[in-house]
Formats: structure tokens, sequence, C-alpha cells
């Protein structure tokens, strides 16, 4: 491959990429916003400002886009929340960690994925291809929790104790998308953190 190729290539490659990225973002929207009805490939990629076209190009049926898009938008919330681990050493790193986990149940990537699991729960064929998605992104999120938390994963009260971190962070995410719940959500993270600060095993 000459220069001028490569030059070329690179170019094409990141334009791509930056489409794909601006679909999956507004697939997120869409569904957080309008729900699984409306998340069609014509109406994400208005959203993304691009033509429906070049969307098929990339993902050719709403199944594809809208699995790729919690896929990608998971692996990226997940980086950031790993980032911070760094911030939380120190002390009540538990309270601190806790808080971060409640308020990760608590946008659009939540919302989103709320949507998608309620239409599985009357789709056979859907709910049989988000099984195995939810698997792993369940499996990520707790690993993220054991992270952040500092916790001893291979104590089972500490890990029943993670596991109802995430149960409680989920229950509070589904009680904020009617209403905005954030007072009464941060009152009960202070006070789950200030009783994991106590309770867990840290490693």
């Amino acid at each position: 491959m000459t220069t001028t190729d490569r030059e070329i290539r690179e170019p094409k490659q990141d334009r791509s990429r930056a489409t794909r990225q601006r679909l999956l973002q507004a697939a997120i929207t869409c569904l957080a916003r309008d729900g699984w009805d409306n998340a069609t490939v014509a109406n994400i990629a208005a959203e993304a400002g691009i033509s429906r076209g070049a969307a098929q190009h990339h993902f050719p049926t709403r199944e594809d886009l809208n699995f790729a898009a919690l896929d990608y938008i998971f692996e990226r919330r997940r980086e950031a929340m790993s980032s911070l681990e760094t911030d939380l050493q120190g002390p009540h790193r538990q309270r601190r960690a806790v808080s971060l986990l409640i308020e990760y149940y608590a946008d659009d990537f939540f919302k989103a994925a709320l949507q998608v699991w309620t239409a599985a729960a009357a789709d056979k064929a859907l709910r049989d291809r988000l099984v195995p998605l939810e698997r792993r992104l369940g499996r990520g999120t707790h690993e993220m929790a054991v992270r952040l938390l500092n916790a001893d994963d291979s104590d089972p009260r500490t890990r029943r104790l993670i596991q109802a971190t995430l149960d409680l962070a989920r229950g509070l995410g589904l009680a904020d998308v009617l209403t905005d719940d954030s007072r009464r959500r941060q009152q009960i993270a202070a006070e789950w953190g200030a009783v994991l600060e106590s309770s867990i095993k840290t490693r």
C-alpha cells in the first residue's frame, strides 16, 4: 500500500468509526427517551444526523444497532468508572463507592436497557438474544463493584452484600424513571455505604 493509499484509507476509517459511535450514542438516547418501539434504525439515524442507508451499512437491523449500543456504552462507562478507582483511596471508600454505583443506575444507559428488557420479556426471540448479553453485562458490573469497593469477593457474605448493593441500585434506578428521586437516592446511598463500610471484608 502506498503512502497516498494509506492517507486516503485512514480518514475513511476514522469517519466510519465516528459514524458508528454517533449511531450508538443516538440509539441510547432514542431508547431512553422514546422506548423500544420507536427506537428504529430510521429514527436513530435521524437522531444521529445521518441517512438510514448509512446506518444500515453499519447495523442492518434495529436489534443489531440497539444491542451494540448497550454493549458499547457499557464498556465506555465501565472504563470511566474504573478510572475513578484511584480517587476512592482513603477514608470512607465504601461509602463513596456505593454512591457511584447507585448513580450508575440513574442515567440514560439504565433507562435504555430497561426499555430493551421490557420488550424482551414479551418477545422470546428478542429475549433469547438478550440473555447472553445481559449475563455478560451483569458479570462486568459485579467485577466493577468489587474493584470500587476494594472488596474480597471470595468471602461469601461480602459477595452477597455486593449483590444486594447492585440490586438496591437497580431498584433505585427504577424509582427514578418516572420522577426525580435523587434526594431519597442520595440518602439511601449514604446509609447503605455506612453499612458496607462496617460489614464487608476488604482486600
